[in-house]
């Protein structure tokens, strides 16, 4: 299994690497992104192979698959390589997205000067970082790829984004990189008081884990706060959080469905793997003012996204609103609660991807991702509606849908230990029902107007005194089939790009255990790690 990890890491580097030197040639751009394309497929069935011998029963590893190559032997690291659930989850989230986007994006307008081919190597360097990332399992490595993903996603971005894209390219490279020097210092202190209790300096994550309990409270804070600074900056926790806004808005559809799906996952994956086992002490001690920052991020984040008119800065800022509940459940330190911040990082990806790429599809249509341009959209595109709402429903946890499992798990294990937190952020899922149903309200239905009258095409002025002859919205009536016409339901395609997004909903809504047993030896595991028991109800039951 250790060597399936191993080409599931280099396969989309190297594909990358292929694709971008036909880049060069305009005449082999589809042969490039046919290429980029199959890649990425065959990453999705080495997933699925790993995924089906990864064992979960009693007394396994917490790490398999594992591999491990000198790399630095004068600074003590190794190209060290391992999964455990967490892990695992976030690599098959990965590999399920990135065929989608590369198939939404095949059809996309480009920048003038820009390549598919160019876009879909960013695309598989970005794969291929990402997996490195997660399965990393040297601290030093870590880092190294840490920075290393910045490189593709900022280029993503700055060549392939909108209007903004360089002041968005450049404030999310440099928040990040910001965040990745200041864990630098930790990594590099981690080090030196290895060698100290040691007596040799590592940057291996078992030894460290190891020597945790070593460590005394005036040493893990300083370096637990340089690994959360990083970590909260990527996830991002309000007040860390500005630079989302800008780059969500900015990026290409196809790359903002991989960096507010997957890549900000990474900050909350450093909590669960770094900031908990390698500084219990610090962990328990700080946790009060994490779980502040926590529902702060709820509250703010629905707040804000009540008040956008652009729609993917509207994703974005619900995005920091559940990102809130994951630092809850991670923080609250229950195996329920841990478990359910695990499995939302999963969902929240599947759902958030889903609604970015429906809004994509809006503005392909509409030509801008304002609310104030749209009105009645759902009477001349239902397919596009529906799935809007579908997406909406995900997101606010509707029961039924994947997100409810998470969110129900992460407020039911947070609850017994943190009661008064678990409270204000409930107050977020109401907020979060007004402000997706707002929105679907004011796009979706009511009269056309606006770009969903006239779409990005000629005839503006005489399509939108159609609209408002017809306030009634009839199909039957000519100016309507004209509209719908014009403007344009879902193709074939658009149904195909969205229908896996749309299965996963359903059926992790109806049957997340898979993922959850998966998922349980890593949690447990981590909480061993940070020392804590679960809560016991009154009854004497843990939860």
């Amino acid at each position: 299994m250790s060597a399936v990890l191993l080409v599931l890491l280099l396969l989309p580097l190297v594909g990358a690497a292929v694709v971008g030197a036909m880049a060069r040639r305009e005449d082999l751009d589809r042969a490039a992104k046919i290429l980029g394309l199959a890649l990425s497929v065959v990453s999705l069935v080495l997933v699925i192979v790993l995924w089906a011998g990864f064992r979960t029963g009693p007394g396994t590893p917490r790490f398999q698959a594992e591999l491990s190559a000198e790399w630095i032997p004068a600074f003590g690291t190794r190209f060290a390589l391992g999964l455990d659930g967490i892990a695992l989850t976030m690599i098959a989230l990965l590999a399920v997205l990135v065929p989608i986007v590369l198939w939404f994006a095949w059809s996309e307008k480009l920048p003038a000067g820009r390549t598919g081919a160019g876009f879909t190597a960013l695309m598989l360097s970005t794969q291929g970082v990402l997996v490195g990332v997660f399965a990393a399992t040297d601290v030093f490595l870590f880092y190294v790829l840490f920075e290393a993903m910045l490189i593709p996603m900022y280029f993503l971005i700055g060549r392939f984004g909108g209007p903004r894209r360089q002041y968005a390219a450049v404030k999310f490279f440099l928040y990040s990189f910001l965040g990745g020097l200041i864990m630098l210092a930790s990594v590099i202190g981690l080090f030196v008081a290895s060698d100290t209790r040691l007596g040799q300096g590592t940057f291996d994550w078992a030894a460290l884990q190891g020597m945790a309990a070593q460590l005394p409270l005036s040493t893990q804070i300083p370096l637990f706060l340089g690994f959360f600074a990083a970590f909260a900056i990527k996830a991002p926790l309000v007040p860390f959080h500005t630079w989302l806004p800008d780059a969500g808005a900015e990026a290409p559809i196809a790359g903002g469905v991989i960096l507010l799906g997957l890549l900000d996952k990474v900050g909350t994956f450093g909590f669960l793997r770094y900031n908990l086992p390698l500084f219990p002490a610090a962990s328990r001690e700080l946790a009060p003012l994490l779980l502040t920052l926590a529902v702060i991020g709820v509250v703010y984040g629905s707040l804000l996204a009540a008040v956008q008119t652009d729609m993917k800065r509207f994703v974005a800022y619900t995005s920091i609103a559940h990102f809130g509940f994951i630092a809850l459940g991670i923080f609250a330190f229950s195996s329920q609660s841990i478990a359910g911040s695990a499995l939302y990082m999963v969902n929240h990806g599947i759902s958030t991807a889903m609604l970015f790429l429906v809004v994509g599809l809006l503005i392909r249509r509409g030509g801008t991702a304002s609310m104030t341009e749209y009105g009645g959209v759902g009477r001349i595109a239902p397919l596009l509606a529906g799935m809007f709402l579908i997406a909406g429903l995900s997101t606010i946890a509707l029961p039924g849908t994947n997100s409810f499992i998470s969110e129900f798990l992460v407020l039911l294990g947070a609850f017994p230990r943190e009661p008064v937190f678990s409270v204000i952020a409930t107050v977020g899922i109401v907020f979060a029902a007004l402000y997706m149903l707002w929105v679907f309200q004011r796009v979706m239905t009511g009269p056309l107007r606006g770009s969903a009258v006239v779409g990005d095409g000629p005839g503006a002025a005489s399509a939108a005194v159609m609209a408002s002859s017809s306030p009634d919205g009839d199909a039957d009536d000519p100016s309507a089939r004209n509209l719908t016409a014009r403007f344009g339901d879902l193709t074939r395609g658009e149904v195909a790009v969205l229908t896996p997004l749309v299965a996963l909903i359903l059926v992790l809504g109806f049957f997340p255990g898979p993922v959850l047993e998966v998922l349980e030896p890593a949690v447990s595991a981590t909480m061993a790690e940070v020392g804590v028991a679960d809560p016991v109800t009154p009854n004497g039951v843990a939860r």
